[in-house]
């Protein structure tokens, strides 16, 4: 991203010019999920595509939880970006993607008692559990490349090429696609087939990943500094505030996930209806995320590169600038999920129980939506601007409250008390992050 920009940067059509591949990209990976879904459900029994439930889930739990690679990579790059500073620039990307590599062998390495502890926990039948593990140990040997292609899609947000992004994603989708269309469609090679399609598709784009990367950073060294600054990589100050970042985007990560685990536990306890019910809701509201984080990703990288520049004006422009159409985008949303909503679950499920129990709390889960704007754009400033620790305690304050809410919610008025809970939540998340705002700015004064 070009740090010499206008006075009136950036422009609307600067937010939405980076915000659309974000979209493009982030549709790509569910997109995969139907076609594997759709390949097992045609040609293996019931048990193979439980297995790739089973094996996908187990490991997005594992990966979810390095996610800080990409979010404070992204800052870090972002900031120096805008300070014009090349050689910290590329010490934040490089140093992000040896992180990634050694967290990625180093769950490589545990990959056997990861795979003994969490197969169990799952309860799952014997041959859907064996064809499980067999997907998830081969899938596994991914695990370096997928780490450090989280790093390398930090490196792209934060200077501001969201097109390359797209580029990364499309050649891993597309891949992953075709092959698990030749491999377990042609060769009938089945779950082993799916694993292998994913391993190989996740290594050739972390390759790509990392060449890409390597002549975007190449045009842009015009320092002294070698072109690898391996002093400033392993300066102790920066390695620091790394690892302060990252740990702190890794408990908020945590307590969100914990927050989400509570949910689906509370509505397992309403009953399996009850269950089946808010997940149908959930698929629909994660669907509409992917169009307001297309958002808020512009917004780490405008916002973070405010910083770098000492730009008071510059981040304020783009905090406005990209919080009005995000919530554009989540008001249209959440309209379109109110009035279209019971067709979309007609089209997710036939059985009539749950759909009668899914309409029933579909103005929640469309208040969901429009309100959970507020928090994926304080999200996107508080990363592009390095402010993880009050990320984190926003994340624990706000699931807190929320397991406290919903017991009592829950006792009282069941089903609607759980999604109560759930909008206090998104709610409090977000005036936790407004708390610490001002703070934001005061730094760039």
């Amino acid at each position: 991203m070009d740090s010499t920009r206008t006075p009136n940067h950036p422009s609307y059509r600067e937010i939405l010019g980076m915000a659309w591949p974000v979209v493009l990209a982030s549709i790509s990976t569910p997109l995969l999920g139907l076609v594997d879904t759709a390949i097992i459900g045609q040609t293996r029994p019931a048990s193979a595509l439980g297995a790739i439930a089973v094996g996908s889930l187990l490991l997005s739990f594992v990966y979810w939880a390095f996610g800080f690679l990409r979010m404070s990579t992204t800052g870090f790059v972002a900031q120096a970006e805008g300070a014009k500073d090349g050689v910290n620039m590329r010490a934040a990307s490089f140093r992000a993607v040896l992180l990634g590599a050694a967290l990625g062998t180093l769950i490589l390495a545990l990959h056997l008692p990861i795979a003994l502890v969490a197969f169990p926990l799952f309860g799952a039948a014997e041959e859907v559990s064996s064809l499980g593990q067999e997907y998830f140990s081969l899938r596994i040997w991914a695990a370096p490349a997928t780490l450090v292609t989280f790093a390398l899609s930090g490196i792209l947000i934060g200077l501001g090429k969201t097109r390359a992004l797209l580029a990364l994603q499309v050649l891993l989708n597309g891949l992953n696609i075709g092959l698990d269309l030749l491999l377990a469609g042609v060769f009938d090679l089945g779950v082993y087939g799916i694993a292998l399609g994913t391993l190989i598709a996740e290594w050739v784009a972390c390759l790509w990943g990392l060449w890409l990367v390597y002549r975007i950073l190449h045009e842009r060294h015009r320092d002294a500094a070698p072109f690898f600054p391996w002093q400033r990589i392993r300066q102790a100050d920066a390695l620091r505030a790394t690892m302060i970042a990252n740990g702190n985007i890794m408990v908020r990560t945590l307590a969100m996930l914990a927050s989400m685990a509570w949910f689906t536990r509370q509505g397992a306890q309403l009953g399996e209806t009850v269950l089946a019910a808010n997940h149908v809701l959930l698929s629909i509201i994660s669907f509409c995320a992917f169009f307001i984080d297309g958002i808020a990703f512009p917004t780490e990288a405008l916002t973070g590169t405010a910083k770098g520049r000492r730009d008071l004006a510059g981040f304020d422009r783009a905090v406005r600038r990209t919080s009005v159409i995000a919530t554009i985008v989540a008001l249209v949303l959440a309209l379109t999920f109110l009035v279209f909503g019971e067709p979309l679950i007609r089209l997710i499920t036939d059985l009539p129980m749950v759909i009668d129990a899914a309409t029933a709390m579909l103005p929640f889960a469309a208040v969901y939506v429009a309100i959970s704007v507020a928090a994926f754009q304080l999200d996107g400033i508080f990363i592009g601007t390095s402010h993880t620790r009050e990320m984190r305690n926003a994340a624990l304050a706000s699931s807190v409250v929320f397991i406290g809410a919903s017991a009592g919610l829950i006792s009282t008025i069941g089903q609607i008390g759980l999604w109560v809970a759930m909008l206090i939540w998104i709610t409090l998340r977000a005036l936790s992050l407004a708390y610490y705002y001002p703070a934001i700015r005061q730094d760039l004064r």
